[in-house]
């Protein structure tokens, strides 16, 4: 299986896997913290490592921007993820779908949503059969398709540490209403 090795210089920088109608955002965890999957019958916590990987999956493509929201929810913030019980109607509208662990497998042929285990993630057929893998300095990928590129990308500093503007009280007697 031919590998490609994609040095991540730091936190903001993440790994972005094209096809031409479909898209794979990727990088790594950044520090040790638990994780914790939900789904219908529990939910199940698992402890990701500094070089671990988080990749958010766009099996019909999209803005990039919800990716990278969704990248940060997980690796600043810790949100756990959400798995829907298989056959849920709601699997068909998911845009965007999220894996973290050391090695994640983009599959095709799963439902999105579905699948607790952190090893597989749904994605097109064109980037279907690809293996990520964390490594000390960034992140390995096995069997990239011919037709798709990869680049790493740098995304702007978050969190918005200052917001412009007013704040407008909602109790007119509030003192910075006056």
């Amino acid at each position: 299986m031919p590998a490609h090795h994609f040095i991540l210089q730091d936190q903001s920088s993440l790994l972005l896997i094209r096809g031409s109608r479909s898209f794979l955002l990727a990088g790594t965890a950044g520090s040790r913290f638990p994780l914790c999957i939900e789904h219908a019958s529990g939910e199940v916590c698992i402890t990701l490592e500094e070089d671990d990987i988080i990749a958010v999956s766009a099996p019909e493509g999209g803005p990039l921007e919800p990716a990278v929201m969704l990248f940060l929810l997980v690796q600043t913030y810790q949100i756990p993820l959400l798995v829907l019980p298989p056959g849920h109607p709601g699997s068909k509208r998911l845009r965007y779908v999220v894996s973290a662990g050391h090695e994640i497998a983009l599959n095709c042929g799963i439902q999105r949503g579905t699948h607790p285990e952190q090893h597989l993630l749904c994605s097109s057929d064109e980037l279907a059969g690809m293996v990520l893998s964390g490594t000390g300095d960034g992140i390995q990928v096995y069997s990239i398709p011919a037709d798709v590129t990869a680049a790493c990308i740098t995304i702007p500093p978050f969190p918005v540490l200052e917001f412009s503007g007013k704040i407008i009280p909602l109790n007119p007697e509030h003192p910075d209403a006056r």
